[in-house]
């Protein structure tokens, strides 16, 4: 008799932490939408993350900073629905735990309470560290993001690597610090160069997370549109595209449209009949003349 098939285990902060002192990578995607959760959860991705970036593929937000909480609480509650073991991370979303201490738990505990979301991600630099030791002293643990923080694109004039010289890099490792000193269980390195984050995975006591930021962290971190070049404004650098959907969904978007422009499409497999006599009795009853002309062609020729 074959084995059956093993049961994942729920992933928690102790599973990673059990990963990164054995050297095993750990896989964080971006995941917004019920159908990706339920694949990435069955297919054994540790974390996932109801990012921001989400609001611009699903809703065309131009950058992360308009998305709302309102969008980014019914994306958590699709994954919510979709996953079991995987863990679930929000991004919490622009101003939305930047004002007080007070502010960030009280939004951090609506994801919580309302999405049933397990952690927080939170992007920034040492100035918010009070406010994320907040959320992880209210029993709420938080992934510290440091690096490229997209919500502070605009105001810095654009998409640029972080840590590229020995001054910048040292802001980081001073913001990464004060999140593990916070208590964030993770820290996540977005578009910093390679240096940094590997400085940061072998010096802190957490795991570090790379998103564009090379191969020598604990783990990575990818946007699942970018998976499948579904963001085609841009794509990023450090993303890499293992097949493009935008292709496939043009042709079939066609072959559709042009199907029901030359009425090939729905065909007689895709069409539900009455049966010949409630046909019959209905155009009776409709006085529907062409339909009983129809028929009575069908009788006399049959």
């Amino acid at each position: 008799m074959a084995d059956s098939p093993k049961r994942r285990r729920k992933v928690t902060s102790r599973t990673l932490n059990k990963k990164m002192a054995d050297g095993e990578q750990i896989v964080q995607m971006a995941i917004y939408d019920y159908r990706s959760a339920v694949l990435a959860d069955r297919l054994d991705i540790d974390i996932l993350c109801v990012s921001d970036t989400g609001g611009m593929i699903l809703f065309g937000h131009k950058s992360t900073v308009t998305v709302t909480f309102d969008e980014v609480m019914m994306m958590a509650k699709a994954i919510d629905r979709g996953s079991e073991f995987g863990m679930r991370m929000v991004d919490m979303p622009y101003w939305s735990f930047h004002i007080s201490p007070e502010q960030a738990v009280e939004n951090a505990g609506r994801f919580v309470a309302e999405a049933n979301a397990e952690v927080m991600k939170c992007e920034g630099n040492q100035h918010h560290a009070r406010n994320i030791e907040a959320i992880v002293r209210a029993g709420i643990p938080v992934q510290g993001h440091v690096g490229i923080t997209p919500m502070r694109i605009p105001q810095l004039g654009g998409f640029f690597a972080q840590g590229k010289d020995s001054d910048g890099a040292k802001r980081l490792v001073d913001d990464a610090l004060a999140f593990v000193d916070a208590g964030c269980f993770s820290i996540l390195c977005e578009v910093t160069s390679e240096e940094v984050c590997q400085y940061l995975t072998e010096t802190l006591p957490v795991p570090v997370v790379s998103l564009g930021a090379g191969n020598k962290a604990d783990g990575v971190h990818i946007i699942t549109s970018d998976l499948f070049h579904l963001y085609e404004e841009h794509t990023p650098r450090h993303s890499k595209v293992y097949t493009d959907l935008i292709p496939i969904m043009e042709d079939v978007f066609i072959r559709y449209r042009d199907e029901v422009r030359s009425h090939v499409y729905p065909g007689p497999e895709h069409t539900v009949y009455m049966s010949d006599d409630d046909l019959e009795s209905f155009a009776k009853d409709m006085d529907w003349t062409s339909k009983l002309e129809e028929i009575e062609k069908k009788k006399s020729s049959a």
